[in-house]
């Protein structure tokens, strides 16, 4: 059966498009009145986005307009899993905005399960003739041929 019915799942985004989401929300940043003066950086790793200003509320202004950026530009945001939000010096707050890449292994089973116990067994709606031609279960080939 894995030989006929078969389906991969991919959970994966565009690093290009995120990158340039983290630079449209660095400009914007600089730019709004209100952030203007809160020193606030964004910096990328490899799997993790760090968010570095100065109070929450500007923590929360920014990550409203990185969602924003990234909606833009196709990305989920079910890719951005926010941790907890640390103290850093000097009155500064931190976030690590950790990217998720993939299905891990409990997730993958439970949707392989819910896949097998809901689909039990499907008939074949349809059928190749051996002439070549595709027919449905309910008609006839008009073609000298045989099922």
């Amino acid at each position: 059966m894995a030989s006929t019915y078969s389906f991969d799942i991919v959970s994966d985004f565009d690093r290009q498009e995120l990158v340039n989401a983290l630079d449209q929300t660095r400009r914007d940043v600089i730019s709004r009145y209100d952030l203007k003066d809160t020193k606030t950086s964004l910096d990328l790793a490899e799997s993790t986005i760090t968010i570095e200003t100065t109070s929450d509320m500007t923590l929360d202004a920014v990550k409203d307009l990185l969602h924003q950026k990234a909606a833009k530009r196709n990305l989920s945001l079910k890719i951005f899993d926010y941790g907890e939000v640390e103290a850093a010096s000097g009155n500064r707050v931190r976030q690590q905005v950790t990217l998720k890449k993939g299905i891990d292994q409990d997730m993958g089973k439970q949707i392989t399960k819910l896949i097998r116990d809901n689909m039990k067994r499907l008939p074949p709606l349809f059928k190749v003739m051996r002439c070549g031609c595709l027919a449905n279960q309910r008609t006839i080939c008009r073609r000298p041929c045989s099922w």
